[in-house]
């Protein structure tokens, strides 16, 4: 483009050089032909970018890794001249996400359009755009380029899979003790009474109350009886343990998986079990909290519902194993504010034995625990968790073992027998 462009002016050059020193009528229709040529393609080219419009439609700002991203683009011509070719480079950070087209021969007031689809490998938070569009004249002399500044935000949460026989111990099983919190759900619980307010639903209202003071009452209610449920996640950094992606053994990547395989790393695996977890326990109405230190502290109050849900998947979509807290200072720490009857689970690649000893303090104060460690060995660090699950035998604590490969569904539904 650019050497087109100098030779164009070097002829102008030369054509204004001659016509001056001859003055020739012939030199003169040059000059005045490649003066022309300049200014009508540096227009059409400043008038490509400018007279275009770009639509960009993504289905659904949250997916999961193994689901499938849908966009759809549109380019509108929404000038009278076409445009000879038109390349829309998209800078979206979502891996394997490829936008980027080149639309040839846009007529004017035409509009071309495409569909992409991703499927999402890796969970976090990325962002779609923005957008730069670049065209040139037909000569070639010109290239113009606009960036479309507009972005958006597209959440991936972390795999997760169904956990049909996932229990907890008998003893941690509903029947705590009451929690005296109020809810927005509707429970066998009624604590009180207040005015009924816009959006309240009318099967809350009570009626009898309503009939004596002459307007309307709903009924209040607290959480069921149920013990809570807290994940404790290790994200501490010098625990954690990865390997290199090996790719199948023909070489061959599929073009559509069906079923993600999850990074090899005790960070994705721990994060895909909590997820799994948390998905399981609020599927059963249990309320679920959530204990990590990662890049900060995150802790987020015992609740159940959907809204709990998509709490929980918006945090572990973004956690990363940058913590320096190990995970019995962790459970020393938050342990102290847990209430009698709640459930404990610890997800580790730690073969630090310490953290075994503070589940067996919790246990004291009616706090029940299970560990689920996941097997440094397995994945490319030197480690020895055996004694570890020796010591959750011994006092008492359910344990799992999961390894680099393990079907997350059977290796969390194996009997007692086949955990170590």
């Amino acid at each position: 483009m650019k050497r087109g462009w100098l030779v164009v002016l070097a002829l102008l050059a030369v054509s204004f050089v001659e016509a001056m020193a001859t003055g020739r009528a012939l030199w003169f229709n040059l000059l005045y032909l490649f003066t022309a040529v300049l200014l009508v393609s540096y227009v059409w080219a400043w008038s490509n970018v400018s007279g275009l419009q770009l639509v960009r439609q993504t289905r659904s700002q949250r997916s999961q890794v193994g689901e499938i991203v849908e966009e759809r683009f549109l380019v509108r011509n929404r000038g009278l001249l076409p445009k000879l070719w038109v390349e829309v480079r998209d800078h979206s950070d979502l891996p394997e996400h490829h936008a980027s087209r080149v639309v040839n021969s846009l007529g004017g007031h035409r509009s071309r359009g495409w569909a992409v689809s991703t499927v999402c490998r890796r969970r976090g938070r990325f962002t779609l755009g923005p957008v730069t569009l670049t065209s040139s004249d037909p000569f070639g002399l010109f290239e113009k380029r606009r960036t479309i500044s507009a972005t958006s935000s597209m959440v991936v949460y972390p795999f997760t899979v169904e956990l049909e026989h996932f229990r907890l111990p008998s003893g941690e099983l509903p029947g705590g003790g009451a929690m005296g919190r109020r809810t927005h759900y509707v429970t066998t619980n009624v604590s009180g009474i207040r005015d009924y307010f816009p959006g309240d639903s009318f099967n809350r209202i009570h009626w009898p109350s309503t009939a004596r003071t002459g307007r309307l009452i709903v009924k209040e209610f607290e959480l069921d009886p149920t013990a809570d449920v807290y994940l404790f996640l290790d994200m501490q950094g010098s625990v954690q343990a990865d390997r290199l992606w090996e790719p199948p053994a023909d070489g061959v990547q599929p073009l559509w998986p069906t079923r993600p395989r999850l990074a090899p790393s005790t960070e994705e695996y721990g994060v895909a079990i909590a997820a799994s977890l948390a998905r399981h326990f609020l599927a059963h109405n249990r309320a679920v909290g959530f204990v990590s230190y990662g890049q900060g502290r995150e802790a987020t109050q015992a609740d159940r519902g959907e809204r709990q849900l998509t709490k929980l998947m918006e945090t572990l979509a973004v956690i990363r194993a940058l913590g320096k807290v190990p995970m019995a200072q962790v459970l020393a720490a938050e342990g102290k504010a847990l209430g009698r009857n709640t459930s404990v689970v610890v997800i580790t690649p730690s073969d630090d034995i310490k953290w075994v000893d503070r589940l067996r303090d919790l246990r004291r104060r009616g706090i029940r625990g299970l560990g689920i460690v996941l097997d440094p060995v397995s994945f490319g660090r030197p480690a020895n968790v055996d004694g570890l699950l020796a010591a959750l035998r011994q006092n008492g604590i359910r344990s799992y073992r999961v390894r680099e490969g393990d079907a997350l569904a059977a290796a969390l539904t194996s009997p007692p027998g086949d955990w170590v």
